[in-house]
């Protein structure tokens, strides 16, 4: 009784609309919009209709994400501006009866909004194996909670959230990527196009070196750099020979130019992303290191006058280099194939075997300095000169 008088007091009409039973009604309204979006500075006919109904009175009511309803008009027939959910409801007039109500249609409204798709990582060519990550960006829309909608290839069920991210990109997931947001009944329009480009080939760090020889107590500047792509870091690595393995002697460096003062062989690559995507390591370089002590050259038998035929021994001595596994170099006037020991056996001398003799030690990746140089002269052999006493004796003997 208290709910029959609810509704006939005050605002009859409208408590009326509000207050009916639905439940006790028959055949439902059927509402019918021209469009489901509000397009910008625009509109969208609803229309009513209750077969089995004459003589009726219409009446609309929106509902927003509030939950407020509001009787918007009484016609079968209404234009609206404003995104809601919309209910028409048919109200007999000879006895003020609430015969027929229909279920509820969303209209969104479009908003001028500018929408924007943006690789959240800095650098454009991406390749195969790589994880991203693409932002849907809603230029003023702070302040309120979107449900983004994405189209892009190679998707089934693409996100629901302003990020896509993507692991493990192929070459099938090239192509174009637009996003748009909705928020209670506002709708974006959709963003331009961002065009997404996966290649095929994995890169190669390249990694060179300022000089392949370190001057004593000096250094040398090496370079990795990855050819037509941004955003690498670089992990730096050496060893002592071939067959030794590769040690990391520093990782993660933002600065893709370091410098090293160690002889050895060196590589590099590069990384970047989350999780991080490594490049193909860089061939090696070898880089040789100058040691500070210098050998020296000598002479076996001392003495440099030599006369043809002689045999004499050039011999090259790095002091405080006992124990280590040289190999050594030659500088020499008639050296077509110098030795790789520390001593140059000369046999049967000639003049041809005059002039300076200069060595430097090397062992793995060091190199000793050059020696000072020691001069060779070969004479030839001197005549023998016969005495009184039938004694003979080389010339300039006294």
């Amino acid at each position: 009784m208290t709910h029959i008088l609810l509704c006939m007091s005050g605002l009859f009409l409208l408590s009326a609309v509000i207050c009916g039973n639905a439940e006790e009604l028959g055949v439902k309204a059927t509402v019918t919009a021209d469009r489901l979006t509000i397009p910008t500075g625009g509109s969208v006919t609803l229309t009513c209709v209750a077969q089995h109904f004459a003589d009726l009175e219409y009446y609309w009511i929106r509902e927003t994400s509030s939950k407020n309803k509001s009787l918007i008009s009484t016609e079968a027939v209404i234009s609206i501006s404003e995104g809601g959910n919309y209910t028409c409801r048919g109200w007999r007039r000879d006895t003020n009866s609430l015969l027929t109500e229909s279920d509820s249609v969303t209209i969104q409204e479009t908003v001028s909004n500018r929408t924007n798709v943006k690789l959240q990582h800095s650098w454009s060519q991406i390749f195969t194996g790589e994880t991203i990550t693409l932002r849907c960006e809603i230029q003023g829309g702070e302040g309120k909670v979107w449900k983004y909608e994405w189209t892009a290839p190679n998707t089934n069920s693409p996100p629901t959230s302003s990020e896509y991210r993507i692991s493990r990109v192929s070459v099938s997931h090239s192509g174009d990527y637009r996003c748009r947001g909705s928020s209670d009944y506002l709708l974006t329009g959709w963003s331009d196009a961002f065009r997404l480009t996966v290649s095929s080939s994995k890169p190669r760090a390249t990694l060179t070196a300022q000089s392949s020889v370190i001057p004593a107590g000096g250094s040398v500047t090496l370079s990795c750099s990855v050819e037509g792509s941004a955003g690498w870091k670089f992990d730096w690595f050496r060893r002592d020979s071939i067959s030794s393995k590769a040690q990391l002697m520093r990782g993660n460096e933002a600065n893709r130019v370091i410098s090293v003062s160690q002889g050895g062989l060196y590589h590099c690559r590069g990384g970047r992303g989350d999780p991080v995507y490594y490049t193909e390591d860089s061939s090696d370089v070898t880089v040789t290191e100058t040691l500070p002590s210098k050998p020296t050259v000598s002479l076996q038998p001392s003495w440099t006058q030599i006369y043809s035929g002689e045999t004499v021994t050039v011999r090259c001595e790095i002091q405080g280099g006992e124990g280590a596994q040289w190999t050594y170099e030659w500088r020499a006037a008639k050296l077509n194939t110098p030795p790789a020991s520390n001593e140059h056996r000369i046999i049967r001398a000639t003049e041809s075997d005059s002039g300076g003799y200069s060595c430097r030690g090397r062992r793995e990746y060091f190199f000793s300095e050059w020696s000072d140089i020691i001069t060779l002269t070969v004479s030839y052999k001197p005549k023998a000169k016969l005495r009184a006493d039938n004694t003979a004796v080389p010339v300039g003997a006294v």
